[in-house]
């Protein structure tokens, strides 16, 4: 364990910089009471429980070979994968997609000739577009909603513009990038071990139990109610979840949270001209890239003349570097692959760079 915190260089930077913040500005213990974001964490741990549930019961590896013995081609996998992600991101959010579709997707890499990491990055990029479209499909954008108290399908139909221009993007992107080709399955790496029915099933049912709980603010006693059937049945499991991502993310939460809140950051937030809509939007995308969108939004909301504004801006913000989504960051956690920051940072930065300014024009033009 200690061994894996001395090269986790993420973990590692995050709590400098949240010990340096406490040191040289001290605040209340409410504040960072408040910059933990318990029902976040909470949320991540019910989540990363049932998904090393599903893993264990073997039901993502039989999975995996099913759908990769009926793709066609590696484009139309990617497809069938980029979309399904996207989907998911809409309706379960972009972390629970990621939990359910980075394990399928390492599954099937282990069977065929998927290039892993490039799928992994796609899929990246997928949920921060397909969780455009909804107000629960990420953290931002369930802040704003519950801010503007706009009817669901109106704050869809008001994000559709953004959501279309990054789905298209992205389905070129795949087409493109990923190798010409059949999948080739590898039969003798296919796991034949039967899938233990009581575990999918207990965590299949917790991690639909989890979902409903977030849904509906209980994150905290979802999680709770979670630790005990696991800790009874199942103590193998939690001895494999990533305790360190949960630590990872309290430890951003810390420093970034306190971090938009130091008094030259509101100071430089009063001299913004965020009545310009071009101001707003560039800030927002720069903000993200530096703290991440989730903060980026809460440091701009009481400042933004327009919420929705706001809200197409933090989205756009979460392509770029992997800290402007924490979904990137879990992505590359889960993957676990050599060199995946490099590669996300290669695509996911130009991405940006050519998405920008198209959902601003696109955007502009339909408002």
């Amino acid at each position: 364990m200690l061994r894996r915190v001395a090269h986790d260089w993420l973990l590692l930077g995050f709590l400098l910089l949240t010990i340096v913040l406490a040191v040289a500005d001290p605040r209340p213990l409410t504040d960072h009471q408040r910059w933990l974001q318990l029902p976040t964490l909470a949320g991540l741990l019910g989540l990363l429980i049932c998904i090393q549930g599903i893993r264990d019961s073997g039901l993502v590896q039989h999975l995996a070979a099913a759908m990769v013995a009926r793709a066609h081609s590696l484009r139309m996998l990617g497809l069938m994968l980029v979309s399904t992600t996207a989907l998911l991101a809409m309706v379960l959010t972009n972390d629970v997609s990621l939990f359910l579709i980075v394990p399928l997707t390492l599954a099937i890499g282990r069977i065929s000739n998927v290039p892993v990491m490039r799928m992994v990055v796609l899929e990246a990029l997928a949920v921060n577009a397909g969780s455009t479209l909804s107000p629960i499909g990420n953290p931002q954008n369930l802040l704003l909603w519950q801010y503007t108290h706009l009817p669901f399908l109106q704050f869809a139909w008001t994000m559709l513009p953004t959501f279309g221009v990054m789905f298209v993007l992205l389905v070129i992107l795949t087409l493109c990038w990923l190798p010409r080709g059949r999948v080739l399955l590898h039969a003798e790496d296919v796991d034949g071990h039967p899938i233990s029915a009581a575990q999918a099933v207990l965590s299949v049912a917790a991690l639909a139990s989890m979902v409903l709980m977030m849904e509906h603010n209980h994150a905290v006693l979802g999680a709770l109610l979670l630790l005990v059937p696991f800790a009874l049945l199942e103590r193998g499991t939690l001895a494999r979840v990533d305790w360190l991502l949960l630590v990872t993310f309290a430890a951003i939460f810390l420093g970034l949270g306190h971090a938009a809140e130091l008094p030259p950051v509101q100071r430089a937030l009063d001299g913004l001209n965020l009545d310009q809509p071009l101001t707003l939007y560039v800030s927002g995308i720069l903000a993200s890239q530096v703290i991440s969108n989730v903060p980026a939004t809460v440091l701009f909301l009481r400042h933004a003349p327009d919420a929705m504004a706001l809200a197409v801006a933090v989205n756009v913000g979460g392509f770029g570097l992997a800290i402007g989504s924490l979904a990137n960051l879990i992505a590359l956690r889960l993957a676990k692959q050599p060199g995946g920051g490099r590669l996300l940072h290669q695509v996911s930065v130009p991405f940006l760079l050519v998405c920008a300014p198209l959902v601003y024009l696109v955007w502009r033009w339909l408002g």
